[in-house]
C-alpha cells in the first residue's frame, strides 16, 4: 500500500515526524504483511493545526455542499468496498461473509441515513422569543477499534462531517489499513484541506496526544473500558467533551414460553459474531433452571456446527481472534471456567484439532455458570458462551442486571407484554426483542462502564454539537 508509510494531513500524504514502524500480523497465519509508519505527539500537533484552520470555513459550509460531498464519499466508497473487505479480513480475520456483506451494509446503510438525516435537520430552533442554535461544536479527535473498523470510521466521520466538525483520525494500530484507503477516499472526494486528518499510533503516545490536546474540542472513541478511562482522564484537564462506547457483558434471557430450538440458536450466532468480538455480543445467556438441559443440547449443536478456517474462504463460518495478547486472554478465561466448575459443554482451551497456526480459538460453551465466576462478569472478547439458571422473572432481571456494563441486553419471548416489562427493567442502552431486523436509526451506546453518549441516527449528532440559546429580540 502505496501510503501505508505516510500520514494524510491538511489535504496532503506527509511524512511521520519520526522513523517509528509498526509491522501488521495476519492474524489466521500469524506471518508479517504489512508495515505502517507510528506517530507521534508531534505528528498530532500538525493534524490539529490543520483542522483548526480549516473549522471556520467548512463549519459555515452549506447543508447541500455537505450533502454532495458525503455523496461523493459513497461513490468512491462502492467502487474499492471489496478491497477494503479484502483487507479488513486479513487484517482482523473478520470472515469473508461478514467483511463483504455486513461491514460494507454497515458503511453504505449509514452514508444514506446521515444524508436523510441532514436534509431535514433543525440546526436553528425557535421557543418564542428565544432561538437556539445547534453548531458544530469545533475539531473533533475520532479514535476508532480494531473489532469493526471502517465500520467505526463511519459511524464517527459521517456526523462530523454532516454537522460541519473537523476532524483528527486515529484508527487502530492493530487495522490501520482500511482507515489509509478510506483517507484516500476522502482525498478523492475532494474533501477540503484539513477538514479530516489521519495519523496511525497507538493509544499511549497519539491516542493521547489527541485526548489531552488543548486544540481538540472533543473525542469519539470506541474500545475498552481500560483505555476509555484513561482517555477520559486525560481529556479532564482541558474539560473537553468525551464520547465513550466501551466493553459489555451484555444479557440474552430467555423466558420460558419461548420457542427454544431457534431461541438457542439466535443466542449462539449473536455470542459469537466477528468471532465473538463484538462489544455488544450477548455473552450471558439466562435461561430458566427447568430449561437448562434443553439449552445446552441447542447451544452445543450450534456451537459445533461452525466451520473454522481461513477467513478468506467463503466457507469458513469462524475465523481467529485479532492476536496473540487477545488468544492468550481468551484462553485464560476459558481455564479460569474450567477451574471454578462451571461445566464445560463444548469447546475449552489449546486451537481447534487439525489447526497448527493461527490465532484460533475454539466455539466454547459453558453450563452452570454462577455469578461469582469470572466468565459471568468479565468481557472476554472471544467465542465463549456462559449459560446461567434463572427462577422467576425477578431473578433474571436481577442476574441481567448484575454487571458493571450496560451496552446492550437481548430478550425472546412469545408474550410480549412480558417481554417489554423485561425491557424496561433491564439497564443497557439497546434492548433487542426477539432477534429484531438491524435498526441503523436507533442510538447506539451504553449504560455505567459500557460509556458515554451515542451514535448512529439523528442521535448520533448530538456528541458533535454545542447549543447556543440567543434569548430576547435584541
Amino acid at each position: 500500500m502505496k501510503n501505508a508509510s505516510k500520514f494524510y494531513i491538511d489535504g496532503k500524504w506527509v511524512e511521520p515526524s519520526s522513523n517509528a514502524t509498526r509491522n501488521l500480523v495476519d492474524p489466521a497465519t500469524e506471518k508479517e504483511f504489512a508495515t505502517i509508519a507510528m506517530g507521534t505527539a508531534e505528528d498530532v500537533d500538525k493534524a490539529v493545526a490543520a483542522a483548526r484552520r480549516a473549522f471556520p470555513k467548512f463549519s459555515k459550509s452549506t447543508i447541500a455542499e455537505r450533502i454532495a460531498l458525503l455523496e461523493k464519499i459513497d461513490t468512491i466508497f462502492r467502487r474499492r468496498e471489496q478491497e477494503i473487505a479484502d483487507i479488513v479480513t486479513q487484517q482482523m480475520g473478520m470472515t469473508h461473509n461478514l467483511s463483504t456483506t455486513g461491514l460494507l451494509d454497515w458503511c453504505k446503510v449509514h452514508t444514506a441515513l446521515t444524508i436523510e438525516i441532514l436534509r431535514k435537520f433543525e440546526f436553528v430552533e425557535k421557543m418564542g422569543t428565544t432561538t437556539v442554535y445547534k453548531e458544530p461544536i469545533g475539531v473533533v479527535g475520532l479514535i476508532t477499534p480494531w473489532n469493526f473498523p471502517i465500520g467505526l470510521i463511519f459511524t464517527k466521520v459521517l456526523p462530523a462531517i454532516a454537522t460541519g466538525c473537523t476532524m483528527v483520525c486515529k484508527p487502530s494500530e492493530m487495522t490501520p489499513l482500511d482507515g489509509i484507503v478510506f483517507a484516500e477516499i476522502m482525498d478523492e472526494a475532494g474533501v477540503p484541506a484539513g477538514v479530516f486528518n489521519l495519523v496511525n499510533g497507538d493509544g499511549q503516545t497519539v491516542g493521547e496526544a489527541i485526548s489531552k490536546h488543548p486544540g481538540i474540542d472533543a473525542i469519539s472513541f470506541t474500545g475498552s473500558t481500560r483505555a476509555g478511562i484513561q482517555i477520559t482522564k486525560a481529556a479532564a484537564d482541558t474539560v473537553k467533551r468525551v464520547a465513550s462506547e466501551l466493553g459489555g457483558k451484555s444479557a440474552n434471557i430467555i423466558l420460558d414460553d419461548a420457542d427454544f430450538a431457534t431461541a438457542i440458536e439466535n443466542a449462539v450466532a449473536a455470542c459469537f459474531y466477528i468471532n465473538g468480538q463484538a462489544c455488544d455480543a450477548p455473552t450471558r445467556l439466562i435461561v430458566p433452571r427447568a430449561r437448562m438441559e434443553e439449552t445446552v443440547e441447542y447451544a452445543k449443536k450450534a456451537a459445533d456446527a461452525y466451520v473454522i478456517g481461513r477467513p478468506s474462504d467463503p466457507k469458513t463460518t469462524m475465523g481467529p481472534v485479532m492476536n496473540a495478547n487477545q488468544f492468550k486472554r481468551v484462553q485464560e478465561m476459558i481455564q479460569s471456567g474450567i477451574d471454578q466448575a462451571a461445566r464445560l459443554v463444548c469447546g475449552g482451551t489449546g486451537r481447534p484439532e487439525g489447526i497448527e497456526a493461527g490465532y484460533f480459538v475454539k466455539p466454547t460453551v459453558f453450563a452452570d455458570v454462577t455469578r461469582d465466576m469470572r466468565i459471568f462478569r468479565e468481557e472476554i472478547f472471544g467465542p465463549v458462551l456462559s449459560i446461567t439458571a434463572y427462577d422467576n422473572l425477578d431473578d433474571a432481571i436481577e442476574i441481567a442486571n448484575d454487571t458493571v456494563y450496560g451496552l446492550a441486553a437481548h430478550i425472546t419471548g412469545k408474550d410480549i407484554d412480558t417481554v417489554r416489562h423485561v425491557a424496561r427493567e433491564v439497564r443497557a442502552g439497546s434492548v433487542y426483542l426477539n432477534t429484531p431486523d438491524w435498526d441503523p436509526k436507533a442510538p447506539f451506546g451504553g449504560y455505567r462502564q459500557s460509556g458515554n453518549g451515542r451514535e448512529c441516527g439523528e442521535h448520533g449528532f448530538t456528541d458533535y454539537l454545542e447549543l447556543k440559546a440567543v434569548i430576547g429580540h435584541g
